[in-house]
C-alpha cells in the first residue's frame, strides 16, 4: 500500500504530475501519464496505458490492456492540448480504446457515469457518451458521435462519424449505421439497417408510465405512417402531444436531425 491507502503495484509506471485519489489501485505494468487525474477508489489493471489530459472519475474500473487519452486518429490534429472525461462508476473492459478529443470538436472525448464499455470496443475523438450506456464487445464509434443516456449498442455494431444516437435507443449486434438513430427505437442492420419500432423493454425499464409509452407509440405511428412526409407527422405529433416531454424529446430528435432517419420496417406487433 502506498500513500492515500492506494495500491501501486511496484511495476507500475506512475509519472511525476499525475494526481491521483484515494483508495485507487494501479495494476502491474500500467502506465499512468503526467496529466492524468484518477477519483478516489478507481481501479487502473494491468498493463492499461493512461495518458494526456485524462480525468478518471469515483470508483470507475479500466481493465487489463486497455488504452484511455492516446491522441486522436484524425489527419488534422497537430499535437494540440484535448482531453478525455470519464464517469463515476463506469466500467471500460479489456482492450479497449478511447481517443481524446480534437480542437475542430471542442476538444474532448467524454463518457458519462455508471456505462459499461465491453471489450475490444473503440470511442473515436470527440464523441459524447451519457449515462447508463452500454456498448457491447467489438462496439466501434467514428468521431463525433452522440450518444444518449441509457442507449445500448449491440456487439460488432459500427456507427459512422457525427452520428447521434438517441436515449433509450438499442441497436442490434452486427448492425452499423450513417444515420441518426431516434430515442426510444429499436434498431438492426448493416448497409440498409431499418427502424423496428419502439425499445418497449428499455422504456419499461426505464421506468416510463404506461400513458407515457402509449403516447410514444401513437406519435411513431402518426411521424412513420399516417403522415404523408415524416416532416409533417413530426409538427403533428408534436402539437397533439404538446403536454408529453417523452412525444417532444422523440419528435424533437427527429426534427434536428442531420444525417437523415433510417426507415422504419412497418409492424404493428413491434409497437404492441
Amino acid at each position: 500500500m502506498s500513500e492515500k491507502g492506494n495500491s501501486i503495484h511496484r511495476t507500475a509506471v506512475i509519472e511525476s504530475g499525475a494526481r491521483l485519489g484515494s483508495g485507487v489501485t494501479v495494476g502491474a505494468y500500467a502506465v499512468i501519464g503526467p496529466q492524468v487525474k484518477i477519483a478516489d477508489g478507481a481501479f487502473i489493471g494491468p498493463h492499461v496505458v493512461v495518458e494526456g489530459d485524462t480525468t478518471i472519475g469515483e470508483r470507475v474500473q479500466i481493465y487489463q490492456f486497455a488504452s484511455v487519452g492516446a491522441p486522436p486518429q484524425d489527419l488534422t490534429y497537430e499535437g494540440e492540448m484535448t482531453a478525455v472525461e470519464i464517469g463515476d462508476d463506469t466500467v471500460v473492459r479489456e482492450a479497449v480504446t478511447i481517443h481524446r478529443g480534437t480542437p475542430k470538436g471542442g476538444g474532448v472525448t467524454r463518457i458519462g457515469s455508471r456505462c459499461m464499455i465491453m471489450a475490444y470496443s473503440h470511442v473515436a475523438h470527440d464523441c459524447r457518451i451519457g449515462d447508463h450506456v452500454i456498448m457491447a464487445n467489438v462496439a466501434t464509434l467514428g468521431g463525433h458521435v452522440e450518444i444518449g443516456h441509457h442507449a445500448v449498442i449491440g456487439g460488432m455494431c459500427a456507427i459512422h462519424q457525427f452520428c447521434r444516437i438517441g436515449e433509450f435507443a438499442f441497436m442490434g449486434g452486427m448492425s452499423g449505421t450513417n444515420k441518426d438513430i431516434p430515442p426510444f427505437t429499436r434498431y438492426y442492420g448493416a448497409r440498409d439497417g431499418r427502424l423496428f419500432g419502439l425499445n418497449l423493454v428499455g422504456l419499461r425499464r426505464g421506468g416510463f408510465s404506461r400513458d407515457e409509452i402509449k403516447a410514444l407509440r401513437d406519435a411513431y405511428r402518426i411521424i412513420f405512417q399516417k403522415a404523408a412526409t415524416v416532416s409533417e407527422g413530426v409538427a403533428e405529433a408534436e402539437k397533439a402531444f404538446a403536454d408529453v416531454p417523452i412525444v417532444q424529446r422523440f419528435a424533437g430528435f427527429i426534427k434536428e436531425s442531420k444525417r437523415g432517419i433510417p426507415t422504419p420496417e412497418w409492424n404493428e406487433e413491434q409497437l404492441s
